[in-house]
């Protein structure tokens, strides 16, 4: 029994290991920018991950990239030792209260029925913070949790949990690869969708999705967010911003 609990432990960390070194890799053909530069032109942000597996690892790793100082957190830091590595000096490792408390910007990319307890140890850290949202809510993994988002919407699930953070849903439609791979990518770029409340919010993700290499399209207000959540109209569309927008307008 303790042998097989071993077996499984390692098999963890060996895939977690992996899956960092999968992402070094994918991102190493990103175009780099200047060194400590956006490519908005924009004084360099602290930004602080929360979930460091394959979406926010790769989004934290294309903001390095930009020139912004990312902390990746995770339960065990240890673990995500090579994604670090592998990204330079504005890269580094910590729990998640090092990151929340280090940052400017929060980027939140774990299952989605962890945010109540997110919500709740670090609500001190989390209050008057903007917060990206990558999460999506999956009803065979998070449970009760999923049907509350799709009752009252994923929006308004966000920022019942994770309460005084000026909420902005981001980056939740498309596969890491995807994000790789079309990151800067030469013509049009691709379209990320975002929603939320708060306007300078909003603002700085728009920032923020540019400097990762891609266009942002404000769908809305934050209870908008369901046509790109899960099973929605623009969830998974991997198109330009235009070609988004004139979609946006068929459903409205």
């Amino acid at each position: 029994m303790a042998r097989d609990k071993t077996v499984r432990l390692r098999s963890l960390v060996f895939l977690r290991v992996m899956g960092a070194l999968v992402i070094v890799l994918a991102l190493a053909a990103v175009p780099q920018i200047g060194f400590g530069q956006s490519p908005g032109g924009g004084a360099k942000l602290k930004i602080g991950v929360v979930g460091a597996g394959n979406i926010g690892g790769t989004v934290g790793a294309l903001w390095v990239k930009a020139g912004h100082q990312v902390t990746f957190s995770s339960r065990h830091p240890e673990q995500i030792k090579p994604l670090v590595d592998g990204l330079g000096p504005l890269a580094r490792a910590g729990t998640v209260r090092d990151a929340l408390t280090f940052a400017d910007v929060i980027f939140i990319a774990v299952p989605y029925g962890a945010y109540p307890q997110i919500g709740k140890d670090y609500a001190r850290e989390l209050a008057g913070k903007i917060l990206l949202d990558a999460g999506n809510a999956v009803l065979a993994r998070d449970g009760e949790i999923a049907k509350e988002a799709r009752e009252i919407g994923i929006g308004a699930t966000s920022a019942k949990y994770l309460p005084e953070t000026r909420i902005v849903r981001a980056f939740n439609t498309l596969n890491y690869r995807v994000l790789a791979a079309n990151s800067h990518r030469p013509g049009e770029r691709m379209a990320i969708p975002i929603a939320g409340d708060d306007k300078e919010a909003l603002a700085m993700a728009s920032r923020l999705v540019r400097d990762a290499g891609f266009d942002p399209v404000i769908i809305g207000a934050l209870e908008s967010a369901k046509l790109f959540a899960q099973g929605g109209p623009l969830y998974g569309q991997q198109i330009t911003a235009n070609e988004m927008r004139a979609r946006l307008k068929t459903l409205r």
